[in-house]
């Protein structure tokens, strides 16, 4: 803890030795000393005459935010022009207004011009207010700001330079801030053909050379330059093919065009990168990022120090596969080709995969295995991950039989015609499935996973982003290796992509462009986390299993504990695992609620009472937190209803609308229950480990869904398809079925081909 002002803050063990940029966005996180450089653009308002004062005052707050994080931050700004123009404006128009009112009356002040102000004087003017700005705003966080005007003749002479190297130093050791500005008052235009010519040596001709000077001569971790476009593109910003550049390496600036500089400022795109580049071989990273835009602005600069995908990261270290985003791009050309294919060739690559599976047996079991050790030997993963991770023989098999399952169900997915309507005479019209596109599956922990959701998007015709838990890299690399192999077989390898970069979840979110549906696999939080992170993405899935079973008055004991055992301890890990345990009011202190704790008692179930189960014992289990859990282990949650109804009540209440069973031999009540619990699988007599999509004969799924729009429970292939319209016509206008035309609609109802049921 380190006190400032009497305000104590966390201090964060930051450390690095200097001399090599960050290879990675990720270790953005350990950036000790900061430069932040904000442009012109990003200080001053839209009409290039005052400050933006909101926008400044959120800059401050995360750069606030960070130094009381124990960090050094320095700020190199723009804006003292500006600040200076509204003051000279505003001083000159009050003058002329005096004397016009003397010597020609009110009629003609509004006719009144502003002469044009030069820029050296508005500089002086807005100096010491820009400050003062500064000065307010970070006391409101007990942060002291101080003051540096420099020129370019301050870095060329020796002694002026270690004078600014040590004023520097002993603002930063003493947790103040300083906010340099190169001196426009005094400072001579910029000469002609001075430009970055080495490591060495960088005029200072804009406030974009000074950032990235300062940045080398302090030896800083990290320069985040702030403008007013989202980074570097490939071509210029708001063409028609312009693409955000996630990563910039040196030597790419050939293949990029720029455009106009700024709206205000010194300094276009160009001079950005140049900075930027020799800021990187003086070993400061360097993010190029929007300052202006009002939904990132207020936490640009500490979404950059966390390592999200802000931007443009300048890196030294050129990956050894492609980006994430050319792996998208690659997934949707392969999905397009896969999708062209025969319905049999998609399918023989499933079967070969089935057969990779079995063959390839020991190599996967052995990579398996790895990932086993590492997991035990971190000790960062509870058993029932532990559980999930582990692959054997049987789980091998038992994937063969499914992707087999899914081969022969495949042959009649894509293109298939589910609706023919003939328009008029010759014009016919058909609905037909096709693929969705591109769908990125985030799963931790279950690499058993990837072949599954790899089979259902080949028999889909769906290109395919895997992003897997590191703690199953080594089994996941030898499943997505055998895919591709099963995938040559047509050539179409590409359709299926194992995301290998560091790729934060958030980042891949984001994604709006390449990727049409998120399809996560894993943990509750997991989940919550995606569907808040994803962004004009569909999200399919369900973010907790919390599964009721109600066993009524009718209920037979033979069936109770069998399926209550079943539901509860089969795999309490799973989604489909049952959490809460509605009994019927009548059946407590029965032989068959007896039967039901014992058996809960001898599977080791740890048990919690509802508020009413509770208010019936003398000595009840420990009572339930909250009736919304789910457990994912040896634990469930007993609650009393009173009837059929309640029960139903309590489901709809509590529940999370994925699973729930009722066990009774009236068929009238079970009959209610089936059709008034909304719930995407709702069971009578059977257990709640049944909702699975192997079990269900879909030979696999790519997750339970709970949502109402699309797809719902169990998700095979047919959750993976939409549709699209064929119109087929022969000169056909609308104008040609007015009141007036010659042709009327007729609408009729054709049949269907008939489907290939072999």
């Amino acid at each position: 803890i380190r006190c400032w002002s009497n305000i104590p803050f966390i201090t964060m063990p930051l450390s690095r030795a200097h001399g090599k940029s960050f290879a990675h966005r990720s270790e953005l996180k350990h950036a000790k000393r900061i430069v932040v450089k904000l442009g012109s653009a990003v200080v001053t308002r839209g009409d290039e005459c005052g400050l933006a004062l909101g926008r400044l005052a959120s800059i401050v707050e995360q750069v606030s935010m960070l130094q009381n994080q124990g960090r050094e931050m320095m700020i190199v700004t723009s804006g003292a022009v500006a600040f200076g123009k509204q003051r000279l404006r505003h001083e000159i128009l009050l003058s002329q207004s005096v004397r016009q009112a003397l010597h020609s009356g009110q009629s003609q002040l509004k006719d009144m011009a502003i002469p044009v102000l030069e820029a050296r004087a508005c500089a002086a003017a807005g100096q010491s207010g820009l400050m003062a700005l500064y000065e307010a705003m970070f006391t409101q966080y007990s942060i002291c700001a101080a003051q540096i005007l420099v020129t370019n003749l301050d870095f060329h002479d020796e002694q002026k330079r270690r004078n600014l190297n040590g004023t520097l130093h002993e603002l930063l050791r003493m947790n103040i801030v300083p906010i340099i500005n190169t001196n426009d008052a005094v400072v001579p235009p910029p000469e002609p053909n001075s430009d970055l010519q080495g490591v060495n040596v960088i005029s200072v001709k804009d406030n974009d050379s000074l950032a990235a000077r300062l940045a080398v001569e302090m030896k800083t971790d990290l320069l985040i330059v702030l403008s007013d476009v989202e980074g570097l593109f490939d071509s210029p910003p708001g063409s028609d093919d312009a693409k955000l550049i996630d990563i910039f390496y040196p030597g790419d600036q050939q293949s990029v065009t720029f455009g106009t500089k700024s709206r205000v400022g010194m300094g276009g795109m160009e001079a950005k990168v140049k900075a930027a580049l020799w800021a990187l071989q003086g070993g400061t990273s360097v993010v190029i990022a929007n300052g202006t835009h009002p939904k990132i602005s207020g936490h640009v600069i500490t979404d950059i120090v966390e390592g999200k995908k802000v931007g443009t990261f300048f890196s030294e270290v050129k990956p050894a596969g492609p980006t994430v985003e050319q792996q998208g791009e690659m997934a949707r050309a392969g999905g397009r080709t896969l999708a062209a294919l025969q319905p049999e060739q998609r399918a023989e690559v499933i079967y070969r995969l089935a057969d990779l599976l079995t063959d390839q047996r020991e190599e996967i079991l052995l990579a398996n295995k790895k990932d086993l050790e590492e997991a035990e030997n971190k000790g960062r993963l509870a058993l029932p991950l532990l559980k999930r991770l582990s692959l054997s023989t049987s789980k091998l098999n038992s994937l063969a039989i499914g992707l087999r399952q899914i081969a022969a169900s495949s042959q009649d997915s894509v293109g298939r015609v589910i609706r023919r309507t003939r328009i008029a005479k010759d014009l016919d019209l058909e609905q037909v499935t096709v693929p969705i596109g591109v769908l990125l599956v985030i799963f931790e922990s279950r690499p058993d996973c990837l072949p599954q959701v790899s089979a259902l998007a080949i028999a889909s015709g769906n290109g395919l982003l895997l992003k897997g838990g590191k703690e199953a890299a080594h089994s996941n690399q030898i499943l997505h290796h055998l895919t591709q192999e099963a995938l040559s077989i047509h050539g179409v390898k590409d359709a299926v992509q194992l995301v290998n970069t560091r790729e934060e979840v958030e980042d891949l979110c984001r994604l709006d462009k390449l990727i049409d549906l998120i399809i996560p696999r894993g943990s509750s939080q997991l989940v919550r986390n995606i569907q808040k992170a994803a962004k004009g993405i569909p999200v399919m899935g369900h973010s907790e299993g919390i599964c009721h079973v109600y066993v009524d008055t009718d209920a037979s004991v033979e069936k109770v504990t069998r399926i209550i055992r079943d539901s509860k301890c089969e795999y309490p890990a799973a989604c489909n695992a049952l959490e809460t345990l509605l009994i019927h009011r009548d059946l407590l202190r029965t032989p068959l609620f007896d039967q039901i704790i014992d058996m809960l008692r001898v599977e080791q179930v740890k048990i919690h009472a509802g508020p009413k189960f509770a208010s019936y014992l003398t000595f009840s289990p420990s009572e339930v937190k909250s009736l919304r859990t789910e457990y994912g282990d040896l634990e469930c949650c007993i609650e009393v209803v009173d009837s059929v109804q309640e029960a139903v009540e309590h489901i709809h209440k509590y529940g999370s609308s994925h699973t729930d069973v009722i066990i009774t031999e009236n068929e009238k009540t079970a009959e209610f229950f089936l059709q008034h619990v909304d719930s995407a699988c709702v069971f009578w007599n059977a257990s709640t480990r049944f909702s699975d999509g192997y079990r269900f004969g879909l030979g696999a799924e790519v997750g339970i869904s709970t949502s109402r729009i699309h797809a719902r429970g169990p998700v095979g292939i047919e959750g993976l398809l939409t549709t699209k319209w064929l119109l087929r016509g022969d000169n056909h206008v609308v104008s040609d079925f007015s009141e007036h035309g010659s042709m009327k609609y007729l609408h009729e109802s054709l049949p269907l081909p008939q489907r290939n049921t072999s």
